[in-house]
């Protein structure tokens, strides 16, 4: 692939007609609709307003690089836009911007697709690109420009005297224009000073040109430019600054000349509470969550398909509930599947824990997990949940993240990070959840059940409203398994009318979310990993397996729990008022195939009511929440 290939005469306007940020992104996706380089002009539209909410694309000197990755992208390509009046960009220097670089980026751009927007990004570090570019007065004059050949006559960097190694890291959160460009001004900002350089990209494709130790040991300083995750204590004892990608871009040559200032003393302590400079509290938190997240969805498919497919395949129907023989090939998928599902949860916590207080954080984080899943260490009849894990990511993050904060003596400083640390945090998570969070879990789980068993003799459409929020509160959680262990206890007394509306909301959150996401992808209000998570939700859902939904649930819990909780309470009062009945501590489609029901398809309408319930919430509340973040980026813009 070439440049050219992204460039064509098609793909340039040389007067654009729009004055404001918004209405330029409109006109140029028309030019990107109209070459077929994208469907969907208005979606393409909305991605690129969303990174634009983390973080603004528009750069000191006239130019800015709007860009999104996206399903909308049918093949990538670069609309270049010029703007004679000038556009108010939101720009840090406060001054009109003339030249704009639209990136189009597929879902899954390859490898050579970023290689060559990083050869556009370093057709920008000139100090006089924008001026040479706005003189251009024709198409074919701008596509010569950006696919001009190095212009020779510089001199070679291996031929000059080198003074030393600068190392740089780069990265931003989409990974596609402004980690090259920031890779691209430390790289010639170096070499300016005299000095060789090596810097680490953290792009779409993966860590790129990451420095060895060897690397590490000899370089004079590290520059670390990210706005995502990034392993730092590869760098402890170096002279090391820390700050956003944009900075790089700004000013290479001030943050270097900072960066071999700086003392390794100062530069350990900055390394190992280093946080995104660029970002808000509450996206560090979201970044966070987010981490936590996309490690632990592995485990919940791995797990979770081969729970189900053992059931689908091996399970009978039995007054306890769905069982596998004992001895069985499909017992010991079932054990193996019961690993990942188990450790999901830590997973869930370590990580969310690793990138707050990163590496030091790591074991604290997925023991604190554990403890949070598993009530027997403070006394509950069951664990947190996923929820619980959340807690205990954070507080194990923070607190890690607090305590390497000191200046630690030079003796002790290098065990900080693989006894003091971890030792500290473990103890501390371990002690809270022990001795202050365990003994309120447990007296809430010991009132709820008193409160179904108070509930149990009143009106139906009361105790299956509370079954249902319950069920649908935290996918397999403690509130769910509380009103599980009820309803099986009462299975014993010959009450199955309980068992039979519950069996009936237990698929509603995963099926639900699964709708949600194949129905919400084509409004872009879920991901192409969302997308293929509903593909798993929806197998764990069809043998009842409610933590399917788990992943939806810790990415977007504002709209995804009231979803859930609504769908599984209308599931659960329809059981009731159907009159279901069910002998088999187990719920979802695959009992009523097995005959646990004694109305199965009245059954299955209950949990297609609420599985439709869950999915129509679920979409409108997350419309409702793009809509808000839009408007209030459109304002900002005005």
């Amino acid at each position: 692939m070439k440049i050219s290939d992204l460039i064509h005469p098609e793909l340039i306007c040389l007067d654009l007609n729009s004055t404001t940020k918004h209405a330029v992104f409109n006109e140029m996706a028309e030019y990107l609709f109209r070459a077929g380089k994208i469907h969907q002009p208005h979606a393409f539209v909305q991605e690129v307003l969303k990174r634009e909410a983390t973080g603004n694309t528009g750069f000191e000197g006239g130019v800015a690089l709007p860009h999104a990755k996206c399903a909308s992208v049918l093949s990538p390509a670069v609309m270049i836009g010029i703007s004679r009046e000038g556009i108010d960009y939101g720009a840090e220097d406060d001054k009109p911007t003339h030249l704009l670089l639209m990136i189009a980026s597929p879902e899954r751009a390859c490898e050579a697709h970023i290689e060559i927007l990083a050869q556009l990004s370093a057709r920008l570090v000139d100090d006089d690109s924008v001026s040479r570019i706005l003189a251009c007065r024709s198409e074919q004059e701008v596509i010569d420009y950006f696919c001009r050949p190095d212009e020779a006559g510089e001199e070679a960097p291996s031929s000059r005297p080198s003074r030393g190694l600068i190392i740089g890291v780069t990265g931003c959160p989409v990974g596609i224009a402004h980690t090259y460009l920031a890779a691209e001004m430390l790289e010639k900002a170096a070499a300016e000073m005299g000095y060789e350089a090596i810097v680490e990209t953290n792009g779409s494709i993966g860590v790129k040109n990451a420095p060895t130790p060897g690397d590490i040991a000899r370089a004079e300083a590290i520059v670390v430019a990210c706005d995502k995750q990034v392993d730092l204590h590869r760098f402890s004892g170096k002279k090391v600054v820390i700050t956003g990608v944009k900075a790089a871009i700004k000013d290479a040559k001030g943050l270097i000349q900072q960066a071999l200032a700086s003392t390794p003393q100062q530069a350990s302590a900055t390394a190992k509470t280093a946080a995104q400079p660029a970002s808000s509290a509450g996206s560090q938190l979201y970044k966070s969550l987010m981490n936590g997240v996309s490690y632990m969805i592995p485990f919940v498919v791995t797990g979770g398909l081969m729970i189900a497919l053992s059931l689908a395949l091996g399970g009978v129907p039995t007054a306890s509930g769905l069982a596998i023989p004992e001895g069985s090939l499909w017992n010991q998928v079932l054990n193996v599947g019961v690993v990942g599902f188990t450790l999901m949860i830590p997973v869930l916590a370590g990580y969310i824990a690793y990138a707050i207080g990163e590496r030091p954080a790591l074991a604290p984080g997925f023991i604190g997990g554990w403890i949070a899943n598993t009530g027997t260490f403070y006394g509950a009849s069951a664990g947190c949940g996923f929820i619980g894990a959340i807690i205990a990511g954070l507080l194990v993050g923070y607190f890690i993240k607090w305590l390497t904060h000191f200046s630690w003596h030079k003796m002790l400083q290098p065990l900080v990070p693989i006894m003091i640390a971890p030792i500290a945090g473990t103890a501390f998570i371990a002690a809270l959840f022990i001795f202050v969070i365990g003994a309120p879990v447990a007296d809430l789980m010991a009132f709820l059940n008193h409160l179904l068993t108070n509930l149990s003799t009143g009106n139906i459409i009361l105790i299956g409203l509370v079954m249902g929020l319950m069920q649908g509160f935290d996918m397999g959680g403690p509130f769910g398994k509380v009103v599980f262990m009820f309803s099986v206890g009462l299975i014993a007394q010959g009450q199955t009318q309980f068992m039979g509306a519950q069996a009936a909301a237990i698929p509603v959150a995963p099926l639900g979310m699964a709708l949600a996401a194949f129905i919400g992808k084509r409004f872009n209000l879920f991901d192409e990993e969302e997308y293929e998570n509903g593909k798993a939700a929806a197998a764990m859902g069809l043998v009842g397996i409610s933590e399917g939904a788990i992943p939806f649930a810790a990415r977007d819990p504002l709209s995804v729990i009231p979803a859930n909780m609504i769908g599984s309470a209308v599931a659960c009062v329809l059981g009731f008022v159907f009159g279901l009945n069910c002998n088999v501590a187990h719920g979802g489609p695959i009992i009523v195939l097995l005959g646990g029901f004694d109305k199965p398809l009245m059954a299955l309408l209950a949990m297609v009511c609420g599985t439709i319930t869950t999915a129509v919430i679920a979409i409108a509340l997350k419309r409702l929440k793009m809509a808000k973040k839009q408007q209030i980026l459109i304002q900002s813009q005005i």
